[in-house]
């Protein structure tokens, strides 16, 4: 019987007639499996079996189901109720994040070993297909490297003759498989198109993009690794030595330059919008030609299964297409503190005065003013707009005795003190404590939430795309690896451009290490680099130290690379009922940690790299155990 390859095809490449007698069907061949030398020598097919690999690239998150990754870490909360164990937990489990799909790297090898052998493919053809192979793979070998360490490396397709010793192979250093990443990236850069138009397709630009981010964190580990001689192994399965961290930085920079430079394409930062939080918004939702800042996306297009429900999810309450499936993912006041003020300095949002009275504010959003403009491109705040509407979030009236008049949904009026008319007593979009779908912390995402009328509905979804690398993030990439090599100069060069598109007009003139690791913070937020950066600076069991967090932690230390964020809190506006006074009617604001966050995220030492596999362990002897195990 002939091999057969499993793709996706039209189904008028594979219709067959209408009339054939009942025998013949016998011999009609699957319509979802064809020939290996069939498939190999179209074009169509080819690419249709490559984009069955493109579909499985694992992302850490993503738009799909995205949302529940994204509120973990402290810097957002997971407004279903169903989920609040990610803020009543304690700490991660050693296998958690975890990655070892070989069945995904064996059919990479099964495709770059018949490309390679097809006589039928022209040669451009045949060039592109096996270079944007090698790069899934390649990337694919990061995404493991990233929380396994050294993992087997394996890039021929493995037969079983009889003996299972043939398809047992140790795990290389941590340093042989980022590697080979990079070599892959090099070896495969200029026989990718160099096109900033192609998203989906990897380019030139995509192939730098990943060797310059693999080269930063190789160098990171081997550099910062030092901190945590309990997190290595003897055979540098994991673990870099730390004198390999200027070649690898070196290498990233070079990588990341030749990107800003021009070698793979017009990349830019996205200056289409003159409302510069808008404008960062429109980065993660504008899929025209217009916008030259992303590299590489995993794409949707509506009309299709290929479509996602993050809208869905996470539209405001009350601007919600479908009545209510809204709301999960509340950034919170951790990471909205962290956008810092015009003049290039940290401060905690003034919620009381020096003598610890309240500040009243005449309108909602003077208390963010003058602030980073990617604030409320990531964020959604009291009175901000969505679909050019604005979500009611407050909670309640603050009597002038300081006592809290509210309800527990702006359903249920309530008649104020002294009044008799029943009248709405808290904000339609929330807070309130345990109110599913309504934000908790005073916030709602902004970012790859979609504009666009009926996103918002599940018969429709949305088919904005997933970014996994934008030219920001090679700038920032560039930035730290110039850092780290001593050239303050080139690193302060490349770190005010992003910040220049974010309002922040007045130039750092001094860099450091938690500059470096604030900006990342900022601008790179709910696009799943978090944890992988807080692992590869070993900051991770730091910040998620386990402790509780207060008040007055939550103020201090704002900008700091070690500052504890373990607990996620809100902000909750609420107006001021005092008949008389001149403060009636504005509003106040009062830093809360939500009822349900009872946990404190720790992250041990074990963390840093995910548990392997008791199968895999007894499958294969020559696996070494991770530090944890």
């Amino acid at each position: 019987m002939k091999k057969t390859y499993k793709a996706f095809i039209l189904a008028a490449l594979l219709s067959t007639g209408a009339c054939k007698k009942d025998k013949e069907y016998l011999d009609v061949r699957p319509r979802q499996l064809v020939p290996t030398e069939t498939l190999f020598s179209d074009p169509v097919l080819v690419l249709s079996a490559l984009a069955n690999l493109y579909d499985r690239q694992l992302d850490f998150s993503g738009l799909d189901n995205g949302w529940a990754s994204f509120v973990d870490f402290s810097e957002a909360f997971p407004s279903e109720n169903g989920s609040a164990g990610i803020v009543q937990r304690n700490g991660w489990g050693y296998g958690d994040w975890g990655t070892w799909d070989y069945t995904y790297i064996r059919e990479l090898n099964l495709f770059i070993q018949r490309a390679n052998a097809s006589t039928g493919l022209n040669e451009n053809d045949k060039k592109r297909f096996l270079a944007e192979a090698r790069f899934l793979r390649a990337n694919y070998y990061f995404e493991m490297v990233k929380r396994m360490g050294g993992v087997p490396l394996i890039t021929q397709p493995l037969e079983f003759t009889g003996d299972v010793t043939s398809l047992q192979f140790p795990r290389s250093k941590e340093s042989e498989i980022y590697d080979f990443v990079i070599s892959e990236a090099e070896a495969i850069k200029d026989m990718l198109p160099t096109n900033p138009d192609e998203k989906a397709r990897v380019t030139k630009g995509a192939a730098l993009a990943m060797e310059a981010r693999a080269a930063l964190y190789a160098g990171s580990i081997a550099k910062y690794g030092a901190n945590t001689p309990q997190v290595s192994l003897p055979g540098n399965e994991v673990g870099i030595p730390a004198g390999m961290a200027n070649g690898y930085y070196t290498k990233a920079l070079a990588a990341a330059q030749q990107v800003i430079n021009g070698g793979a394409g017009s990349y830019s930062l996205y200056k289409e919008i003159p409302d510069l939080s808008e404008n960062f918004a429109a980065v993660f939702y504008d899929k025209s030609s217009k916008n030259k800042e992303s590299i590489w996306v995993e794409d949707f297009k509506t009309g299709t299964t290929k479509t996602h429900s993050y809208t869905v999810n996470n539209q405001p309450y009350s601007l919600s297409e479908e009545g209510g499936d809204a709301g999960r993912l509340n950034p919170s006041l951790n990471i909205v503190e962290a956008f810092e003020k015009l003049d290039n300095t940290y401060a905690p949002l003034p919620t009381v005065d020096a003598s610890g009275n309240p500040i009243f504010y005449t309108n909602q959003k003077d208390i963010f003013a003058g602030r980073d403009a990617r604030l409320e491109g990531t964020v959604i705040i009291p009175s901000g707009l969505f679909k050019s509407q604005p979500v009611d979030i407050w909670a309640g009236y603050q009597l002038a005795d300081g006592s809290i008049f509210s309800s527990s949904d702006a359903t249920a009026f309530r008649a104020l003190p002294g009044t008799t008319e029943n009248i709405q007593v808290i904000g339609r979009d929330g807070p309130a404590n345990g109110k599913e779908f309504r934000t908790q912390t005073g916030f709602y995402i902004r970012k790859y939430l979609d504009p666009v009328i009926g996103s918002g509905r599940r018969g429709r979804r949305s088919d904005v795309a997933f970014i996994r690398y934008r030219y920001a993030e090679v700038l920032l990439n560039a930035a730290e690896a110039a850092f780290e090599l001593n050239q303050p100069g080139v690193a302060l060069n490349y770190m005010n451009q992003v910040r220049s598109r974010a309002g922040l007009t007045t130039p750092l003139t001094e860099i450091n290490f938690d500059r470096i690791v604030h900006e990342r913070r900022v601008e790179l937020v709910f696009e799943g680099h978090t944890l992988f950066d807080m692992k590869r600076w070993r900051l991770a069991h730091i910040v998620w130290d386990g402790n509780q967090t207060t008040i007055a932690d939550l103020k201090s230390n704002i900008g700091s690379a070690k500052k504890r964020n373990t607990q996620p809190w809100g902000l909750w506006p609420y107006k001021y009922y005092n008949p008389g006074n001149p403060n009636n009617g504005k509003w106040l604001f009062k830093e809360v940690k939500p009822n349900l966050v009872t946990g404190a995220n720790r992250f041990q030492l074990g963390n840093y790299y995910s548990q392997i596999d008791n199968n895999i362990l007894s499958n294969n002897p020559k696996i070494v155990k991770q530090p944890n195990q």
